[in-house]
C-alpha cells in the first residue's frame, strides 16, 4: 500500500520555486479576481494569495461585487492584460449566472492564462506543445513523475470528462504516451473498463463511485474528486478505504491532488513570468 503524500510534493515543489523567485530581478505578480461571495471560492482565494506570498510572489486579489457586469468584468481584465508587473490572471470561478464565463476566460491573454483553461492554451496541449497546462492535470503529471511511474505504454483510464480535469488530463497522459480510454459516469460496462486499467484518474464528482473491486491490484489510482458528505466527512470519487489495500499507489482526499493544483499555478506563473522577459 502507498498513499500518495500530495501535500508533501506540493510542499516540495514550493519551496523550489520559492528559492527560485529569490533570484529573479522582481517578483512573478498572480491577480486573483473574485466576483460575488460564493464561500468556497473565498477559501480558495485565500489560499492561493497564502501560497503567493509563501513563495515571494507579488499577490492582487481584486474583490468585485455580485452585480459587477460582464462587461465591467472584461475591463478589469484588459487592465491586468496590459500590467507589465501582473505575469498571471486568474477569474476564480464559478462566476454569477449573468457573467459568461467562456467569454471572461478567452479575453485573458494566453501568455498570464496561469489556469491553462484558454482556447489557445487548450490548442497546444492537443498539439503536445510547449505552453501553459491546466493546473490539476499537470499537477496530477508532476504526482506521477514524483512516484517514479512512467505512462508510456500504461493503460489509462480517466473517468470524467470535464473542460478543467478530464480533457486535458487525457491528453496529458496521451502526450507521455499512454494509451488512454476516456469515459464518464454513463459509460457502459465502467467497472470493466476500470479493471485493466494501470492508472485510474477519476474526476466525476460523484462520492465514493469507483468501488474497490473496479480497481486491479497494483493499479494508480488519483482521486480529484472533493464531495462533503452529510455527515461532513470530505470524499473523494473513489472508495478510498476499499482501494487502498489493492492499489500500488492512491491519493487521499483531502491531501492528495488538491495541494498539487495550487502548486501548479505557482509553477504557471513563474513560466509566464520567465516567457516575458
Amino acid at each position: 500500500m502507498n498513499i500518495i503524500d500530495g501535500k508533501q510534493i506540493a510542499k516540495d515543489l514550493r519551496i523550489k520555486i520559492a528559492n527560485e523567485v529569490k533570484t529573479l530581478k522582481r517578483p512573478p505578480g498572480l491577480a486573483v479576481i473574485l466576483v460575488g461571495e460564493d464561500s468556497a471560492s473565498a477559501v480558495y482565494v485565500r489560499n492561493k494569495e497564502l501560497a503567493c506570498k509563501e513563495a515571494g510572489f507579488f499577490s492582487d486579489k481584486i474583490i468585485k461585487s455580485e452585480n459587477t457586469t460582464e462587461e465591467q468584468l472584461l475591463e478589469e481584465v484588459e487592465r491586468l492584460n496590459n500590467n507589465p508587473h501582473i505575469d498571471g490572471i486568474l477569474v476564480q470561478l464559478p462566476l454569477p449566472s449573468h457573467i459568461n464565463a467562456n467569454k471572461v476566460i478567452e479575453h485573458i491573454s494566453p501568455l498570464k492564462d496561469v489556469d491553462g483553461f484558454h482556447s489557445e492554451n487548450i490548442g497546444k496541449l492537443m498539439q503536445n506543445k510547449s505552453h501553459l497546462r491546466p493546473c490539476t492535470p499537470k499537477g496530477v503529471m508532476t504526482i506521477l513523475s514524483s512516484i517514479d511511474c512512467t505512462v508510456m505504454g500504461m493503460n489509462c483510464v480517466v473517468i470524467g470528462a470535464s473542460n478543467i480535469v478530464g480533457r486535458p488530463m487525457a491528453m496529458e497522459l496521451l502526450n507521455a504516451r499512454g494509451t488512454v480510454t476516456i469515459c464518464n459516469s454513463k459509460t457502459k460496462d465502467l467497472a470493466g473498463v476500470v479493471s485493466r486499467a494501470d492508472i485510474v484518474v477519476v474526476g466525476v464528482g460523484i462520492p465514493e463511485m469507483v468501488k474497490g473491486d473496479w480497481v486491479k491490484d497494483g493499479a494508480i489510482v488519483i482521486d480529484v474528486g472533493i464531495n462533503r458528505l452529510e455527515d461532513g466527512r470530505l470524499v473523494g470519487d473513489v472508495d478510498f478505504d476499499a482501494i487502498k489495500e489493492k492499489a500500488g499507489a492512491i491519493t487521499p482526499v483531502p491531501g492528495g491532488v488538491g495541494p498539487m493544483t495550487i502548486a501548479t499555478l505557482l509553477e504557471n506563473t513563474l513560466i509566464a513570468y520567465k516567457q516575458s522577459l
